[in-house]
């Protein structure tokens, strides 16, 4: 069952959208602020969030930055809501990293049909990942194992050489967005967009995707445990390495080394 948080100040609003989820089998949880809204976020993980923009407490553009810094809830999908739509507005919510934007009124149906577009997304994404990362060659036995090096993975895009370069440097240490943006001189903001628009992926995307690839080599090379390999390629908790392997292969670190080590074994 697919969760999905809505932060909505306006009470009638916020619980007819909930109700319409429930009632589509989606497990819909309700903020009333931002700033609840972000911490039922870190707390549930939910598989999307939708979020009005102007709000008490904080508003949309808040919670959306804040989001994203996050190494935890930084690639859930955001669908903005707001009773207004000027370019300019829009264009602020996608630099920010918005995945959509609807316009009040809408209907029931129209909210469906965004939510279910930003689902089928991310479960494209996912199987591209496996897709990729399945082709990461498997030590054989009778050769001395060495690191694979992923770093192919990452564009050579000559525009974007110190940004990589930096990722590629540190990307085992806990840095996220802003860390890059400040190493390449760029506001946060403009780099998400400039990279988005250039790659089809984000920085946080790059950073994942990097230490994904690392730690496959490592599940598959070593015996360290998974709390050791989160540490080693980047993350402070091992709880959102779980978190993002997940999204990534569809399983855990142990089954997919499990498996991988069965698929060697037998050839």
């Amino acid at each position: 069952m697919k969760k999905i948080l809505v932060i909505e100040d306006e009470a009638v609003s916020r619980e007819m959208f909930l109700d319409s989820l429930e009632a589509e089998g989606f497990n819909a949880i309700g903020a009333e602020n931002g700033l609840v809204g972000i911490q039922q976020a870190q707390e549930h993980l939910p598989d999307l969030v939708i979020c009005n923009i102007f709000m008490p407490e904080l508003d949309g553009y808040g919670v959306l930055t804040t989001l994203r810094q996050n190494s935890v809830t930084a690639t859930i999908p955001l669908i903005f809501l707001s009773a207004k739509a000027t370019k300019t507005e829009i264009r602020q919510g996608m630099n920010l990293g918005a995945d959509d934007y609807l316009t009040k009124p809408f209907t029931v149906e129209e909210l469906l049909e965004a939510i279910t577009a930003q689902i089928k997304k991310r479960a494209a994404q996912k199987q591209l990942y496996i897709a990729e990362f399945q082709e990461i060659p498997k030590p054989k036995s009778s050769q001395t194992k060495k690191p694979v090096n992923p770093l192919t993975l990452l564009p050579s895009d000559p525009d974007f050489r110190e940004v990589f370069e930096f990722i590629e440097a540190n990307y085992h240490q806990p840095i996220g967005l802003t860390d890059v943006a400040q190493a390449v001189g760029y506001s946060a903001a403009y780099l998400t967009d400039l990279v988005r628009r250039q790659t089809g992926e984000t920085v946080h995307q790059w950073i994942a995707k990097r230490r994904m690839a690392a730690a496959c080599s490592l599940l598959l090379e070593t015996n360290q445990s998974i709390e050791q390999i989160a540490e080693t390629v980047g993350y402070r908790y091992a709880g959102c390495f779980f978190r993002q392997f997940r999204i990534s292969f569809g399983t855990t670190p142990q089954v997919w080394r499990k498996m991988q080590r069965i698929q060697s074994s037998a050839k």
